[in-house]
């Protein structure tokens, strides 16, 4: 059979399953089992043993183990008074900006991202305090949500990040160098966001009500006195990542020990929030874990069926340039992440869309970084954007009304990936020169 219309068959019946509402590692598996039946010439026994051989493969991986460290660190902080002390400690410092406290929203988000690594997690966590207390003193409420709905996605790429730890495990790409590459476009984003913000305020100035407190730069000082801890717990995970004291793993244990230690002095540490935090870590690393597994196993098949290198192939037949090809990807991916979460499409695409991007000669550290904005997007899209689901949950709003909200910062997240295409040194010039430093 032609590998084509083969791939088309496995694409189908993937989404066919998804449809069903089984879960993403089983359909993953079971598109992996019918591949290799119906084009792989193997029999159960065989698959039996190449699935063994894969699990442990995909799980038994020293650079994983920052995995689960990271995501509990951010468990534990999500159940502290941290979001109550961002949105204090960074009042009084952007009240003045136009726009005013609507900033809290991306520079508390991109704080929270720092050490949280996900997008949902910063969501709520800031939306729980923020969201109330700006309707509360009469903020534009779309502005509001909007706002909070694509800065919350700074949580995929602002380093430690979740994403790039899975997208450096399938592609095997440094994640040291990818948590680096990420903090350059992570500052883009925040100028743009807040750029936007600012803009919109000038020209609908009676959306934004007046903050009339006025505070010296010492009472300033003592009001944000609660943030030094966190401040603190950031820059010493990725700062011992950065100058090469730690690896991922080592900074994730740092990061896990400080956030406890913070929890515990701010009187959050209970026995039940421990063993929340425990467990929640545990079911999302779990998950991540089994996607992860499924998709080595799909990976195995398309190589026995050669479906990766022949649609590269066929796609090098049509003759796109480096950014043609880049291009397509980006429609690509925001439609796969209509229906998709971002760890699944990370994993689900790497084996097949990396041959055409090894072949086009694009740098795979520069290709993590647009591929984590890009799912990024996918957070703030119907019907399966998780951001939109915990705003919902939050606000009350329809996921229609908060889509509309979010789009302008979708439109500045594909601006972002314009400007990395246009200007790859956002990405590569601080890996490049911190590793040619050290």
């Amino acid at each position: 059979m032609d590998p084509l219309i083969a791939a088309l068959i496995l694409i189908i019946v993937l989404f066919a399953l998804l449809a069903t509402g089984l879960w993403v590692a089983i359909s993953l598996l079971s598109v992996g089992i019918i591949g290799l039946l119906l084009f792989g010439d193997a029999s159960l026994a065989q698959i039996g043993a190449r699935l063994a051989t894969t699990s442990w493969g995909a799980s038994a991986s020293w650079t994983l183990t920052a995995l689960p460290l990271f995501i509990w660190m951010g468990e534990i902080l999500f159940r502290t008074r941290l979001s109550e002390d961002l949105f204090k400690g960074l009042s009084p410092w952007l009240a003045s900006l136009p726009g005013r406290l609507i900033h809290v929203n991306v520079v508390g988000s991109a704080v929270f991202a720092a050490v949280s690594g996900s997008s949902a997690a910063t969501a709520a966590t800031i939306g729980k305090m923020s969201l109330p207390e700006l309707k509360k003193r009469g903020y534009n409420e779309r502005l509001s949500v909007g706002s909070l709905a694509g800065s919350a996605t700074l949580g995929l790429l602002i380093p430690p990040s979740i994403m790039f730890i899975v997208y450096g495990v399938s592609a095997e790409v440094s994640i040291a160098r990818l948590f680096i590459a990420g903090i350059l476009p992570g500052i883009l984003l925040v100028i743009l966001f807040m750029g936007y913000i600012s803009i919109w305020s000038y020209f609908h100035p009676q959306e934004i009500p007046h903050e009339v407190t006025k505070l010296s730069f010492k009472e300033k000082l003592r009001i944000s006195g609660g943030l030094i801890p966190v401040l603190l717990l950031i820059f010493g995970v990725l700062g011992s990542l950065y100058i090469g004291l730690a690896t991922p793993t080592e900074a994730a244990a740092l990061g896990v020990f400080g956030a406890l230690l913070l929890s515990f002095f701010s009187g959050s540490l209970t026995k039940q929030t421990f063993s929340e935090s425990l467990m929640g870590a545990t079911r999302t690393s779990c998950m991540i874990g089994f996607i992860l597994t499924g998709a080595a196993f799909l990976s195995v098949m398309m190589g026995f069926t050669l479906i990766p290198s022949l649609l590269a192939e066929w796609i090098q037949n049509f003759g796109l340039s480096p950014y043609g090809l880049i291009a397509a990807l980006t429609l690509f991916f925001i439609v796969l992440g209509c229906f998709l979460d971002g760890i699944s499409v990370i994993v689900l695409t790497t084996s097949v869309i990396l041959p055409m991007v090894i072949q086009a000669d694009i740098n795979l550290l520069w290709f993590g970084v647009y591929v984590v904005i890009v799912v990024e997007m996918s957070q703030i899209t119907p019907p399966v954007g998780f951001n939109l689901f915990v705003l919902q949950g939050l606000t009350g709003h329809n996921i229609f009304y908060l889509a509309r909200a979010a789009l302008p910062f979708f439109l500045l997240l594909l601006m972002a990936i314009f400007l990395i295409v246009i200007f790859p040194e956002i990405v590569t010039w601080l890996p490049q020169n911190m590793i040619a430093r050290h």
